[in-house]
């Protein structure tokens, strides 16, 4: 029996999606595009400075599978781009944004089988983002990706906000693709490369770290955690990690308990 390969780490912005966008802006005041070029493509959420372009390799169906096949790769777990989550949008408005996405990653799917898509959420708001995932859940999604950060000002993953998403994503078995953010909060990588380099690890690092100690990996243990990016850093702080929690049992949860839960992808380059 051949083995079937899978690549558990892509993201995907399907061509259809950025025309229903173009068509559709009246609909999400708080968006704004753009475009310096006539296929390039960028978003402003609530008049913050614009993400980057959608790259050409993000939207290009066919040439993505030819690689694929090329490479041996049979199925290739996608999720949208993080720079378009649009967690600083108002709740309403993110819900509906999060709502198109996934019906064109879900219409992808169906066009092409080799493509596993995740949902997305908005995660600015705890329970829009839970009824978002049931519904996903029920439209044939397995998983979702979300970023390491929910809401405009930053945020954390263990707010009491997202509990309601939480207790979706444990009650379901969703797979939660913890995936980090393009700016991790820390004005000191924004040379030399290091945003990518380093500053995809300390934002994991300090999000996945954070849902550890406050006990939500094992408190919503249903859900299939997923640190991207090899698990960042933490397998290599586990001893730091453990030694915080010996220091303060009493209010924090077992690391190591919990990245024998997690699962990793090997994007480590």
């Amino acid at each position: 029996m051949k083995t079937m390969i899978i690549d558990a780490h892509a993201h995907l912005v399907p061509e259809a999606l950025l025309a229903e966008i173009k068509a559709r802006q009246a609909e999400f005041p708080s968006v704004s595009l753009v475009s310096k070029h006539e296929h390039d493509l960028a978003f402003s959420f609530c008049n913050k400075n614009p993400t980057r372009p959608v790259a050409p390799f993000l939207q290009d169906v066919p040439t993505r599978l030819d690689w694929m096949k090329s490479m041996g790769i049979d199925r290739q777990v996608v999720g949208c781009w993080l720079d378009m989550f649009g967690y600083e949008l108002p709740a309403a408005e993110g819900s509906a944004w999060a709502r198109m996405i996934n019906r064109h990653m879900a219409e992808v799917a169906v066009a092409h089988p080799e493509f596993v898509p995740l949902a997305s959420v908005p995660l600015q708001d705890g329970a829009r983002a839970a009824s978002v995932l049931r519904d996903a859940l029920d439209d044939g999604f397995k998983g979702i990706l979300i970023g390491t950060q929910p809401d405009a000002s930053g945020g954390v993953l263990d707010a009491p906000d997202l509990d309601p998403f939480w207790g979706m994503a444990h009650e379901s078995g969703a797979i939660v693709y913890v995936h980090p953010v393009f700016d991790c909060g820390d004005d000191r990588v924004h040379d030399y490369g290091m945003a990518n380099a380093v500053g995809r690890i300390t934002d994991t690092m300090i999000a996945v770290s954070r849902i550890i100690f406050s006990g939500h990996v094992a408190r919503y243990r249903g859900a299939r955690l997923v640190a991207v990016t090899g698990g960042a850093a933490l397998p290599y702080v586990l001893g730091r990690l453990q030694r915080n929690f010996e220091l303060n049992r009493k209010n924090l949860s077992d690391p190591q308990e919990a990245l024998q839960q997690l699962y990793y992808d090997t994007i480590v380059h």
